[in-house]
């Protein structure tokens, strides 16, 4: 099944983001390479693809997990939530409709 893991930044964490920027697409990959990632990204602060110093407010993953509990427990183990960027992770059983 697909979960959608919304998460919302801490204010000023776009240092830490940055910084465990690596580990966390490093993770999204692997998702990739087992064809499970639907997708994901960031939300800019600004209306701009390339906010700068304004950074972002959070992120989006779609993702296939056999589980809600594994869906979870991946979302936990991210590097953004241990390095504090993330305020809160919800993890929701999402249904895609389109594109079909």
């Amino acid at each position: 099944m697909l979960y959608a893991i919304i998460a919302v930044d801490n204010p000023d964490s776009l240092s830490s983001r940055l910084q465990a920027r690596p580990g966390h697409l490093e993770r999204l990959e692997g998702l990739q390479d087992a064809g499970r990632l639907v997708l994901a990204g960031p939300h800019p602060a600004i209306d701009s693809p390339d906010p700068g110093a304004a950074g972002f407010t959070g992120s989006l993953i779609v993702a296939e997990f056999p589980s809600l509990a594994a869906a979870e427990e991946w979302a936990a183990a991210d590097p953004y939530v241990t390095a504090g960027v993330y305020r809160n992770v919800q993890v929701k059983p999402f249904k895609r409709v389109f594109p079909a």
